[in-house]
C-alpha cells in the first residue's frame, strides 16, 4: 500500500505550517535523503527530506497551501512493485487521516487535564462542519457559528485564518457554546472614516511575534535598570584588534555587538542567577549561558543564539554572528539555532537610537537593550570632559530576578565593557 509522507513538527511548539513549495513533483523517483519539500514555520523556512524511497504517486497538498496540520498527509508515496492503480483506496484514506490530523498534533502539546476536541463539529442548522482545535475554540471566544463559515483547509475544512477572516469580515456572532471565563475578547480595530489604506496579511512569524510579545508584555512583570558605559577604551581596542586581522583564510572584523555579547556572557558567568526562567513550580537556573541576538528580518525579528559565548573568543563570536544573522534573513536558521536562550541582546544603536526598553523574550527573564555610542559630556577627576558613551538598559523579569540582582549584573557588564582588556583573560 502507499506510503503516506506527513506533515513534519519541525519544533516542539509547532502545529502548522505552510507547503512553501515542492522539490518533486508526481511521478518522479524518491531516494532517502532527497530533498522533497520546503515547509515554512512562523520562523524560518525548512527543506524536508525524504525517509523512505518509491515513486511519488499523488501530492495532496499543493504549494503554497497554509495552515497545513503537523501530521496531516501531504503526498502519497509508491513503493516498489505498485503503480497508479494503488493509489485510489489510498487517497480515500488519506484524506479521511486529514481531519484526525489536527486533533492529534494538538493533543500532543496540550496538558493532560485539557479537554479534548473531535474535528467535526454541528452547525446551528444540524449540518456537520470539519474545523481545527484551534479554529473551533476561537470561534467559541469570538462567538461565531462555524456553519456561517468557508472553510479553506484540505478538504473544506475551517482554520484559523478562517476565523481570523470572519472576524475583520464582520461575521454576525452567535451566543457562545459555554462561557469561558478565562477567555480574553478578540478585539477588532476598524480604521478611521474615510481612512484610505491597504491591507498586508500577517504572516506566521509576524502572528507568533504578536502573541509571544502580547503575551510577555501583559503577563510578565518588568521592570528597567539604565547605566551608561564609557566605551573609548572598548574603540581603541577593536581598532587595534581589527588592524591585527591576518589577510584571507583567518581574517576577522569585530564589531561593538561583539564585545557586547561576550561583555553580557562574562557578567552571566559571575552573576549566574540571571540566567534563569520562571515556572509556577521552580525557577530553572541554566548550565549553559547562551545569548541571543535579536536580528530584524523582513518578515519580522527572529534571535538566533550563540551557544556557550562565554567560552568563545571575540573573533569567534564575530563569525558565527554574522552566518547567524545571513541565515536569519534568508528564512534558513534550524529550530535549534533560535530556540532557547538566557539573555536576549537587542541593539538599535545603528539607527542612532540613544535609549531604550525591550520587552522580555519568554522564558527568558532579561533581555538588555542597548543604545547608539555618541560623544557625551562627563565628569572625570572632578574636571568636565568628552568621553563615548552608550546607554544599555535590562529589562527584567521581577518574579525570578530581584533588583538588587539586576543591578549587580549591571554592574558587573558596565565594568567589562569600559575594562575591554579583562574580557581576553
Amino acid at each position: 500500500m502507499p506510503i503516506q509522507i506527513l506533515m513534519p513538527a519541525l519544533s516542539p511548539t509547532m502545529t502548522e505550517g505552510t507547503l512553501a513549495k515542492w522539490h518533486k513533483k508526481e511521478g518522479d523517483t524518491v531516494e532517502s535523503g532527497d530533498i522533497l519539500a520546503e515547509i515554512e514555520t512562523d520562523k524560518a523556512t525548512m527543506e524536508v527530506e525524504a525517509v523512505e524511497e518509491g515513486i511519488l504517486g499523488k501530492i495532496l497538498v499543493p504549494d503554497g497551501s497554509e495552515g497545513v496540520a503537523v501530521n496531516e498527509p501531504i503526498a502519497l508515496l509508491l513503493e516498489d512493485g505498485e503503480d497508479s492503480s494503488a493509489l485510489d483506496d489510498a487517497i480515500v484514506s488519506a484524506l479521511a487521516s486529514k481531519t484526525l490530523a489536527p486533533a492529534k498534533a494538538e493533543a500532543t502539546l496540550s496538558a493532560p487535564t485539557e479537554p479534548q476536541f473531535s474535528s467535526a463539529v454541528s452547525a446551528g442548522d444540524g449540518s456537520r462542519v470539519f474545523a481545527s482545535p484551534l479554529a473551533k475554540r476561537m470561534a467559541i471566544q469570538a462567538g461565531i457559528d462555524l456553519g456561517s463559515i468557508r472553510g479553506s483547509g484540505p478538504g473544506g475544512r475551517i482554520v484559523k485564518h478562517d476565523i481570523e477572516s470572519a472576524v475583520i469580515g464582520g461575521v454576525p456572532p452567535e451566543p457562545a457554546i459555554a462561557p469561558q471565563a478565562a477567555a480574553a475578547p478578540i478585539l477588532v480595530l476598524e480604521p478611521a472614516q474615510g481612512a484610505a489604506y491597504r491591507e498586508q496579511p500577517n504572516s506566521g512569524m509576524r502572528k507568533a511575534i504578536a502573541q509571544r510579545l502580547g503575551d510577555a508584555k501583559r503577563n510578565i512583570p518588568h521592570f528597567y535598570l539604565t547605566v551608561d558605559c564609557e566605551l573609548d577604551g572598548l574603540l581603541e581596542l577593536r581598532k587595534d584588534l581589527n588592524a591585527r586581522s591576518p589577510e584571507g583564510e583567518g581574517a576577522y572584523r569585530v564589531s561593538v555587538n561583539d564585545f557586547v555579547i561576550r561583555a553580557a556572557a562574562l557578567a552571566i558567568r559571575r552573576v549566574p542567577n540571571v540566567n534563569v526562567s520562571w515556572t509556577d513550580s521552580a525557577i530553572l537556573l541554566y548550565n549553559d549561558i547562551d545569548i541571543s541576538v535579536a536580528v530584524a528580518t523582513p518578515g519580522g525579528l527572529i534571535t538566533p543564539i550563540i551557544r556557550k559565548a562565554d567560552n568563545k573568543g571575540l573573533a569567534v563570536i564575530s563569525s558565527e554572528m554574522k552566518d547567524l544573522a545571513s541565515r536569519a534573513r534568508d528564512g534558513k536558521l534550524a529550530p535549534e539555532e533560535y530556540q532557547g536562550g538566557g539573555l536576549t541582546i537587542s541593539n538599535l544603536g545603528m539607527f542612532g537610537v540613544k535609549e531604550f526598553s525591550a520587552i522580555i523574550n519568554p522564558p527568558q527573564s532579561v533581555i538588555l537593550a542597548v543604545g547608539a555610542a555618541e560623544p557625551r559630556p562627563v565628569v572625570k577627576d572632578g574636571a568636565l570632559a568628552i568621553a563615548t558613551v552608550m546607554s544599555c538598559t535590562l529589562s527584567v523579569d521581577h518574579r525570578s530576578v530581584d533588583g538588587a540582582m539586576g543591578a549587580q549584573y549591571l554592574a558587573v557588564f558596565k565594568k567589562l565593557i569600559e575594562e575591554p582588556l579583562t574580557m581576553l583573560l
